[in-house]
């Protein structure tokens, strides 16, 4: 027999349920979302047993072995995450009709822009807090997939990424370059030998690590023709790599700097091979963007102008000569 479901029209009750549960969800669990919540695991406990009588289905499994979500945990989730979308959508283009600037600004980045002279996506940021102080932040790391999905798809509304086969259904907006060079970590056979007597067949021979989605170092990698042994999402985890002394891997000097000044890392043949990565702002082409993201744009390019050499389409050529 069906299953009578007790939702005959959505509430605001419901959508602070269905917000709890999403964060119970990508926390993972009760406990580690008590901070995100700022509630108790009690109350927490008595909101999804709450949403699952209103909803008449099991969500999730919960106790001392530990959370999962069931099949129809994981079909509401879905759900809710589309719904609670719209609703962040509608309440965004109703302060767009007021004038307001109200809401939330999610921005997702692939680079380590922090340590990168060349950036300067903090000062944006603080110049676009001072503008609209009522605006909340939200700020991820993601892999450029990833972004270029979420911003088509409108979960994202500004990306940051390093520019390589730009999307038609995306604007790009240039920023700021990188310096890409190939590294070796401690204990590998090519950090204490004699760089003068190494050859790109050498090089090639070695175990080498790159980024797994396609990208600039994916492209440069193949290119080369090097030999990938191990695959990463982003850089830290590619750093790691790198230093375990058993990979070569392309990282940004600024990233590398430290490591290297500490014996950590070493550049492999530093003139001969390299690329330069440049790095642009994506937004969707379709809807037109709202006067939130149109403000944290200007603010960036605007931080980012003339403080950098061009910007093409495409990342700089591998440099082996």
């Amino acid at each position: 027999m069906a299953r009578k479901s007790n939702l005959k029209h959505v509430a605001d009750a419901d959508l602070k349920l269905l917000r709890v549960f999403k964060a119970v969800a990508e926390s993972g669990g009760l406990a580690a979302a008590e901070t995100e919540l700022n509630i108790g695991k009690s109350t927490i406990s008595k909101y999804l047993a709450d949403l699952e009588l209103r909803l008449d289905l099991k969500l999730c499994h919960r106790g001392p072995a530990g959370f999962s979500l069931t099949d129809d945990g994981s079909k509401v989730l879905k759900s809710a995450e589309g719904l609670l979308l719209s609703v962040s959508g509608f309440r965004a283009e109703v302060n767009e009709i007021k004038q307001q600037l109200a809401g939330t600004l999610r921005i997702a980045l692939f680079d380590q822009c922090a340590s990168n002279p060349e950036a300067f996506v903090a000062g944006a940021i603080r110049a676009f807090n001072k503008a609209a102080p009522a605006v909340e932040i939200d700020l991820s790391l993601e892999p450029p997939n990833v972004i270029e999905t979420n911003v088509i798809g409108g979960k994202t509304d500004v990306g940051i990424l390093a520019l390589h086969r730009p999307s038609p259904s995306l604007n790009y907006a240039p920023l700021y370059g990188e310096d890409m060079f190939l590294y070796c970590g401690k204990g590998h056979p090519f950090m204490d030998c004699d760089h003068a007597a190494l050859r790109l067949e050498d090089v090639r021979a070695a175990n080498y690590a790159g980024i797994r989605v396609n990208s600039p170092n994916l492209h440069v990698g193949q290119t080369l023709g090097f030999r990938r042994a191990a695959k990463v999402q982003n850089e830290q985890a590619l750093a790691i790599l790198v230093m375990s002394g058993s990979y070569l891997g392309f990282l940004p000097d600024h990233l590398a700097d430290k490591f290297v000044r500490d014996g950590m890392m070493r550049k492999v043949l530093p003139e001969q091979i390299y690329y330069r990565s440049q790095f642009a702002a994506v937004t969707r082409k379709r809807p037109a963007m709202n006067r939130i993201t149109r403000l944290f744009l200007d603010q960036l390019t605007a931080a980012h102008s003339g403080r950098q050499p061009g910007v093409s389409g495409q990342a700089g050529a591998a440099g082996v000569r």
